[in-house]
C-alpha cells in the first residue's frame, strides 16, 4: 500500500511542470476595430490584476527555453506578446508595460511597418522599443497568408518563397536591433505540416492563435497563444483562461491543420496522460457547432469529430477538462484551415 503510494505521489511529481500562459494582442485602442482591440482601461486592468495576484511575467524567449529544456516554470507565469507593430503598442501599451516592469515581445511584418502603412509603428519606434527591452520577434515579411500558393506557383516554389519571407524578415529584424531570436507568429494563426517542417529545419520556433497554456506538451512549432480582444477582453472570462494548465497531450492525429478537399469533419484522435484527469469530464467544442462528448477509444485516448462540415476559413476544436489536484483547467485547442470547395480561399 505504501508502495503503491508513494509511485502514485511521484507520477504527480513527474507531472508537475506547470503552464505558461501566453497572451496575444493586436491593438490597445479605443478606436482600433474591437475583434482586435482592447482598450486602455482594459489593458491596464489587466496588467493590474496580473501583478495584484501574484503573476510573474517573463519574456517570450524565456518561456521557449523551459519549454525546449523540459524546465519546470513557476505557477502563474505569464507571457505577453502583440502581433504586427501598431502605433497604439508603442504610444498607450508600451508606457503601461514599462511601469509595471513587464517583458513582452513584439511580432513584426517589415513591410507594413516600412510602408508606413495605416496604425503601424515606425521604423525608428520599433528600433527604440528594442532598446528599451522589448524582444522583436518574426510575423513574416508582408503578413502574407503562408499556406496559400500563387498562381501557377508550384509546390516546392511556394515553400522556396515562405523560405525566403521569413528568413529575409530574421535579417531585417536582426540588422535592426541586434535580435536574432527565431520566434515566427504565423499571420493569421495558418500553418501546415510542410511549414512546421521547413521552420524545424531552420531552427525556429513558432506560435499559432489558437487558444490553450503552453509548456512541456505543446508542440515547437504551434504553441498556443490566447487572444485577448473584443468579446475575449473581459477580464472576467480572461482570469480562467490565466489559471488554464497544458493539456497532457502525448500524441494526436492529425497534426497538420491545413484540410485537404473534401475532408471538411476532420476526425481528430488524442492520447493522453490521465494522471490528473478523469475522462468523464472531458468536455470538446466545435467552432460554430457547440459543445461535443468526445468518444474515448480507450482508457487514455479519444476522438472528436465536427458533426457538420466545417466553415471556408479558419476554425477550431478546443477541449477542456478540470484537474483532479491543482486547480483550474487543461485546455487544448487543435486549428483548421479550409479552402473553399473550388480549391480557392476567402477573402480577407
Amino acid at each position: 500500500m505504501v508502495k503503491r503510494a508513494l509511485l502514485a505521489l511521484m507520477g504527480l511529481m513527474a507531472f508537475s511542470a506547470h503552464a505558461v500562459v501566453i497572451l496575444q494582442y493586436h491593438h490597445v485602442s479605443e478606436t482600433t476595430p474591437k475583434v482586435t482591440s482592447v482598450t486602455p482601461a482594459q489593458f491596464r486592468a489587466q496588467m493590474q490584476f496580473l501583478a495584484d495576484e501574484g503573476f510573474k511575467v517573463i519574456p517570450l524567449a524565456q518561456v521557449v527555453d523551459a519549454i525546449k529544456q523540459k524546465q519546470d516554470l513557476p505557477a502563474k507565469t505569464v507571457a505577453i506578446t502583440f502581433d504586427d507593430g501598431y502605433r497604439s503598442i508603442a504610444t498607450t501599451a508600451h508606457p503601461i508595460l514599462k511601469e509595471f516592469g513587464y517583458p513582452y515581445t513584439l511580432f513584426v511584418a517589415i513591410e507594413p511597418i516600412k510602408q508606413k502603412f495605416t496604425e503601424m509603428m515606425t521604423w525608428e519606434e520599433l528600433v527604440q522599443l528594442s532598446k528599451e527591452g522589448a524582444e522583436i520577434a518574426n510575423h513574416s515579411w508582408a503578413h502574407e497568408h503562408l499556406i496559400r500558393r500563387l498562381d501557377k506557383e508550384s509546390e516546392s516554389q511556394w515553400l522556396a518563397r515562405i523560405k525566403s519571407s521569413i528568413l529575409d524578415t530574421e535579417k531585417a529584424i536582426a540588422d535592426a536591433t541586434g535580435q536574432n531570436l527565431k520566434m515566427l507568429a504565423y499571420p493569421y494563426g495558418e500553418y501546415n505540416q510542410a511549414i512546421a517542417d521547413m521552420l524545424t529545419e531552420n531552427g525556429f520556433v513558432a506560435f499559432g492563435q489558437q487558444s490553450g497554456a503552453a509548456g512541456p506538451y505543446s508542440p515547437l512549432t504551434a504553441l498556443p497563444r490566447f487572444p485577448v480582444a473584443g468579446q475575449y477582453a473581459d477580464l472576467t472570462t480572461l482570469k480562467s483562461k490565466l489559471y488554464s494548465l497544458n493539456m497532457p497531450v502525448v500524441s494526436q492525429t492529425p497534426s497538420d491543420p491545413e484540410l485537404k478537399a473534401g475532408h471538411w469533419r476532420p476526425e481528430l484522435r488524442v492520447t493522453l496522460d490521465m494522471t490528473d484527469i478523469s475522462a468523464k469530464q472531458m468536455m470538446c467544442y466545435i467552432q460554430g457547432q457547440g459543445a461535443k462528448q468526445p468518444k474515448w477509444l480507450s482508457g487514455n485516448e479519444f476522438s472528436i469529430q465536427a458533426d457538420l462540415p466545417l466553415n471556408a476559413g479558419r476554425a477550431r476544436y478546443n477541449c477542456t477538462v478540470p484537474s483532479k489536484s491543482k486547480g483550474g483547467f487543461y485546455w487544448f485547442s487543435q486549428p483548421w484551415v479550409r479552402p473553399k470547395d473550388d480549391g480557392t480561399w476567402i477573402k480577407e
